[in-house]
């Protein structure tokens, strides 16, 4: 039997991490894991709690403030500092986690990247409902694809190419 691998994600307000549960569900089927794989979180505990912020570079500021706040509905946290870097930027809310926005320069090419935003690097965002986030592209012209895989998940790309990836959990 083959393990099962497992995206983070968060459940209640909670982070859930693939190493714990490959070793729950390992326990329930029976599967044999190695010592060393088993151990590895619990020796190396240093506090990990969650995710706190993704940054992403953008070359305009308003244009990607455009997209994240009047496509996708991210608010600013206007608690976070952007006046005390040395450069311009933003930060918008992602549930209780957060995406920076930084204006400089991107090393990125922005042509010649993957169609689908899966075989590339990404930022992935859970969502309830990929039906309601695809007819929001769909209005604002926004191209994307789909998962290949078939599950609930949909790839598109922001004004300066970077990958996203919402994947849609049930609590």
């Amino acid at each position: 039997m083959q393990p099962k691998f497992y995206h983070a994600g968060v459940r209640n307000g909670r982070w859930h991490f693939p190493s714990m549960t490959i070793k729950a569900q390992a326990a329930v089927e029976g599967d044999v894991l190695d010592k060393e794989s088993v151990s590895a979180n619990e020796e190396n505990d240093y506090g990990l709690v969650c995710m706190h912020h993704v940054g992403i570079l953008c070359e305009s500021l308003e244009r990607s403030l455009d997209f994240y706040q009047n496509v996708l509905g991210l608010k600013i946290n206007e608690a976070r500092p952007h006046d005390k870097l040395p450069y311009r930027g933003a930060w918008l809310w992602v549930g209780s986690e957060m995406i920076h926005l930084m204006e400089l320069p991107n090393p990125d090419p922005l042509t010649g990247r993957p169609q689908h935003g899966g075989r590339d690097r990404h930022t992935c965002i859970a969502i309830r409902d990929v039906s309601k986030l695809k007819a929001i592209l769909d209005k604002a012209g926004i191209p994307y694809t789909l998962s290949r895989s078939g599950r609930p998940a949909i790839f598109t790309r922001d004004p300066d190419a970077n990958a996203l990836e919402f994947t849609q959990i049930d609590d």
